[in-house]
């Protein structure tokens, strides 16, 4: 409680207290002035003198009753749970901003996963941000990497998210390769887990000596439609994998009955047929969502299936939702979870305004109020779907954290500049801490991934 609500609320106590005490004190004076007229056998006088000892009493009792209480609410005894912090060693500060990152962030408080509301808090400037140098990242697709498209301000690299009682451990490479050696972690989803994936492959890069240790494995530049991508650290045995799969469901033929308009099939009852890809992994990171939208439905002839039955009239948020459950099923009774852990990160706010939702304002800093992007339709249908499931799964609720970063979107500096995106994320940036996020969450479960 602050120090001056206490002191008020002492005052208050201390002023009832002296009401009560003069009452007390006026009835004393009373019952002694008077007790000398009472007269043997006098019933009257004696119920009088009662009925003011028994005032007496009572308000004595109520003045110690008060007192008692109003120091007790102002000066509770109760042990409070004293926070312990410490300085993390392996954060670089530059001198210009040591003062305020330590007054403000430097401190870490131990906060068990428990109580740690990873998604609740802000966005806070450090300079030690970027983790990487894009230009020394070749897995970097042209189209996110906005410095070398021409983007001449750096601030929206210089961001980190704090949650508001606890912190994100930061990104140290070399110890999460040590983790993840041998194993294989895949992301499945649209091009913003594609962004996902290369910042990753960033992010783990500056713990390699041997840069030329790290290849795709099949000799594929990074393209936005190729199905598959796989980048291997040689040196630790480790594979970081990509699979497209924008719906997570099947694309299926059109039935013979089908109207003109119908041009594919989406059969949301049928997991994607490239699933069978996903399930030798130790993580696994799902998304969707940016596509399940009328231009990229039923604007391209893309209409619902369910068994034999076609969903001409079927709305995109409860098709979203059977095909979230078909994929909960596929989870539930192909990947075992004693060796493999699942996320599901939910959609990522973007930041088209104007009419049509086509303008595309990039801004130099973080938005101050969230305006209305910190909820979507699609993230609760996930968390709902998740929430349901027997099988454990992690959701990274991004969305909120997302919907601020109005500076991060890759806006026209993408390698087509003159089609401006408020979609996509600039790397480095927002979606080096969803990675963060991951890797904090799989370093917290028993020390290991």
């Amino acid at each position: 409680m602050d120090i001056w609500d206490s002191w008020l609320v002492l005052q208050l106590m201390q002023l009832l207290g002296m009401f009560s005490f003069w009452i007390s004190f006026s009835k004393f004076t009373t019952l002694f002035s008077k007790s000398y007229k009472i007269i043997k056998g006098n019933c009257n006088a004696w119920i009088l003198v009662s009925f003011n000892l028994l005032v007496t009493t009572g308000s004595l009792i109520s003045f110690m009753l008060v007192l008692s209480w109003g120091y007790s609410y102002a000066f509770p005894t109760t042990h409070k749970v004293i926070q312990s912090y410490e300085i993390n060693p392996s954060t670089n500060y530059s001198s210009n901003s040591l003062v305020k990152s330590y007054d403000d962030e430097a401190l870490k408080f131990n906060v068990s996963r428990d109580t740690c509301h990873v998604f609740d808090g802000s966005w806070i400037q450090d300079d030690s941000y970027p983790l990487y140098d894009a230009s020394h990242c070749p897995f970097i697709e042209r189209g996110f990497n906005c410095l070398a498209n021409g983007r001449k301000d750096r601030g929206f690299t210089k961001w980190r998210w704090k949650p508001n009682n606890c912190d994100i451990p930061r990104f140290d490479a070399h110890r999460i390769l040590e983790l993840l050696r041998g194993k294989r972690v895949v992301f499945v989803g649209d091009s913003l887990s594609r962004t996902q994936w290369e910042s990753l492959i960033c992010l783990l890069m500056t713990g390699v000596e041997d840069k030329k240790s790290v290849y795709e494995i099949k000799g594929n530049k990074i393209t936005r439609q190729i199905r598959f991508l796989g980048v291997r650290f040689s040196t630790f045995d480790v594979r970081i994998d990509f699979y497209r799969s924008v719906f997570l469901v099947k694309p299926g033929p059109v039935p013979s009955f089908a109207p003109k308009r119908v041009k594919t099939a989406l059969r949301l009852d049928k997991i994607d047929d490239i699933s069978r890809e996903w399930i030798d992994s130790d993580v696994l990171i799902f998304n969707s969502g940016h596509w399940w939208t009328r231009t990229k439905l039923s604007d391209m002839g893309w209409y619902f299936q369910v068994g034999n039955s076609l969903k001409l009239r079927m709305p995109i948020n409860s098709a979203f939702k059977t095909a979230l459950v078909t994929w909960a099923s596929w989870v539930e009774n192909t990947i075992d979870t004693n060796r493999t852990r699942v996320f599901f990160r939910t959609f990522e706010s973007s930041h088209w305004s104007g009419h049509n939702r086509k303008a595309c304002k990039v801004t130099r800093n973080p938005w101050k109020r969230t305006h209305g992007k910190d909820r979507s339709p699609i993230s609760d249908i996930i968390k709902r779907v998740v929430k349901n499931m027997s099988a454990p799964v992690t959701i990274l609720n991004v969305t909120p954290m997302d919907a601020y970063r109005s500076d991060g979107h890759v806006g026209p500096w993408s390698d087509n500049p003159s089609v401006a995106d408020c979609s996509h994320w600039c790397l480095p940036g927002v979606p080096d801490m969803w990675n963060e996020i991951l890797f904090s969450n799989l370093l917290q479960k028993d020390g290991a991934c």
